[in-house]
Parts: C-alpha cells; structure tokens; sequence
C-alpha cells in the first residue's frame, strides 16, 4: 500500500509531525489535522499529515487570515457541541493576529448563520441547532470583555430582541461590535418587552438608536407595535430592524424602521452616519 494511503494512529501521526501526542491532538480539536475515531482512537490518513507537514514548512506571508477557514472549523465545533474546540478555533484565529471583531464578523456570525439554513434545509434538528447556540453564546460571553473602549462615549444605543422572539444572540453579538466602537450599549437580550424598550430609550443618555433583533419569521404584528410605541417614546430617534428574519432593507421599512443594515459592520455605517448628522 503506498504511504499515502495508509492509516495511522495519532501517536504514529505526532511523531511524523515531530511533535508531542497532545500537540497532535489539539491539532485535531482545531481542526487541522482531520481525524476519525475507530474503537475509542483516533486515526489519521498519512497523506493528511504530510499535507499538515508541507503547510507547516511553507514560507509565511505577511497577510490577514483566510477566515472561510476558521468558519469552517468553528462551524463543525458548533454543531458538535464542543465548547473547548471551538475557543481553540478561536484562540488560533487570535494567534493568526485577528481581532474580536474580525472573528466576529469573519467567522462566528457566518457559521451561526449557516447553521440556521441547515436547519431551515431540515439538515440538522432543532436540538442541534440550540446546541450550537449554547456554545456561540459562550463564546460571545469569552469574546465580550475584550470589547471594552476606554474614553468618551460616542452615543447610547438600546438593543434587544423583539417581543415573542427568544434569540438574544444576534443582539449580543451586535452589542459587543457597537461597544469596540465607542458606543455606550444597553442590551435587553431576548424577547424585550415593548415597556422595557420604552423605559430604556427614554432613560438613555445620548440616545442614537434603538435596534431590535428579528431572529424568527411570524412575529411581524410585535415588531410593528414596538416601533410605533418607539416612535411616540422617543420622536426624532430613529429605530433600526435588523436579524436572520429580516433579509433587506424594504422588509425593514415594512415593519417601521426607520433604516437597516446587512450585519453589525453595516449597522457600525449606518450609526456612522447618524452621528455625523446629528453633529
């Protein structure tokens, strides 16, 4: 059998690689070395570690990482439920220089989102679907603090779910982006009653905009009547629609809002230019 072709054990395959077991082993939970598990051990092709091999010894250019790579390994963790892999994934994206925002925007966002249309597809289950949320929440709740932004606030903005709707982690991934750029953030996480917007924009200090997160399809009556109890709360400030529910900028206007944007980078741009008007 050539050597390509053959199968070896994980202790076979870390000492090709020239590195410890447990080196060998992260390397799997990160997801560059693929592996199976046969009777309780793991396996791996020996043309896999002599492509791990070439890659490791391959000159290093100077540029951002790839992240269709570390949303495709992420995206596996998360379906598998592995908390532990995925900070790995996340803890190499770091190491490879990126920021938060970028694991955000480049990975994490883009693999949650790929499991809601493999759900939608009927590829996965409801169970596996909020399995891969319980661990993307955690891993927001890792991520967070290294938002933090010294200095003078640029503007308050209110979040939360929309009433009915029990997704909180779209606007807690928005609410750490808005944070990384100055803005003070007051997030009600999931299902935000109408009161609760009502009370936090009014009490807000420098209010830019209030966003509610649409995460599920049905619940268009809600959403409307928390715009408009918005839109008397707080005259002249405008409300922002956005989430996996709400693909475009005329579904937005459908229900009320005043603007919308494809992704938190979007949203950033839209705020941008909200501040510059109001200068």
């Amino acid at each position: 059998m050539p050597d390509r072709q053959r199968v070896l054990s994980l202790e076979e395959a870390a000492e090709r690689l020239g590195v410890h077991y447990m080196t060998a082993y992260r390397y799997v939970r990160l997801g560059r070395l693929p592996a199976r598990q046969v009777n309780g051990r793991w396996t791996v092709r020996a043309a896999d570690v002599a492509a791990l091999t070439r890659r490791a010894h391959a000159p290093r250019a100077r540029t951002a990482p790839r992240f269709s790579q570390y949303r495709d390994r992420l995206l596996r963790r998360l379906l598998e439920g592995d908390e532990a892999g995925a900070w790995g994934v996340v803890e190499a994206a770091l190491a490879a220089g990126a920021q938060p925002r970028d694991i955000y925007l480049g990975a994490l966002a883009p693999a949650l989102r790929e499991v809601g249309d493999e759900w939608a597809a009927g590829k996965i289950t409801v169970a596996d679907e909020h399995r891969a949320a319980a661990v993307a929440s955690r891993l927001v709740g890792r991520l967070g603090p290294r938002f933090a932004r010294r200095g003078r606030r640029r503007g308050t903005v209110v979040l939360g779910g929309a009433p009915g709707d029990e997704h909180g982690l779209p606007a807690a991934i928005l609410a750490d982006l808005l944070r990384g750029e100055g803005y003070a953030v007051v997030d009600h996480g999931a299902n935000t009653p109408v009161d609760s917007f009502v009370g936090a924009a009014r009490g807000a200090d420098a209010l830019v905009t209030v966003g509610v997160s649409v995460a599920t399809g049905g619940n268009e009556r809600r959403v409307r009547s928390a715009v408009r109890a918005l839109h008397r709360a707080v005259p002249g400030v405008p409300v922002l629609v956005g989430g996996p529910a709400v693909p475009d900028d005329d579904t937005a206007r459908s229900l009320g809002a005043d603007g919308w944007a494809a992704d938190g980078a979007g949203v950033v741009t839209v705020l941008e230019a909200l501040t510059r008007r109001g200068a």
